[in-house]
């Protein structure tokens, strides 16, 4: 297994974990956060694997016959997924979430923190920086940088 990251390197801020018997934040998303969100979901996914995780929030586990990657009935996302998206956040700041935090705001109104928020907002996932992995390049991120495999040091071909 391979990971991939940038020289100089960045901060990673994770968001968007929520857990049943925790605490977390809800309320009303501000205006086009969910659509801007789900442009974002659908533009990228890092990280992906062979396996689902499936939102440990909803009350009752999918039935075997359900498509992972539809929504349940009453839902606008799906409630299981594989992998994360990076939003890039200040500069040398990335914000990693699950894939899983589009059903988490549509459908259980967890509202993630103002700086992740804001970040979505700002972020053009289809602007003229590739939004998918590996090749993703943020604003901040020099022209010049390295893009690395992190556990071998050396740049990716």
């Amino acid at each position: 297994m391979r990971s991939v990251g940038f020289r100089p390197d960045y901060a990673r801020v994770t968001v968007g974990w929520p857990a049943a018997g925790h605490r977390w934040t809800t309320g009303p998303a501000p205006a086009g956060f969910t659509d801007r969100l789900a442009a974002v979901l659908d533009a990228q996914q890092v990280n992906a694997v062979l396996g689902l995780h499936e939102c440990a929030l909803c009350p009752t586990p999918l039935p075997d016959a359900h498509p992972w990657y539809t929504p349940r009935p009453g839902h606008l996302r799906a409630s299981a997924g594989t992998g994360e998206i990076r939003v890039p956040g200040t500069p040398g700041t990335v914000f990693a979430a699950p894939h899983l935090i589009g059903h988490y705001v549509a459908d259980h109104g967890y509202l993630p923190p103002r700086p992740f928020v804001e970040a979505v907002l700002a972020f053009d996932p289809y602007g003229p920086w590739p939004a998918r992995f590996p090749g993703i390049r943020f604003p901040w991120i020099p022209d010049d940088a390295t893009l690395r495999h992190v556990d071998e040091d050396r740049p990716v071909v």
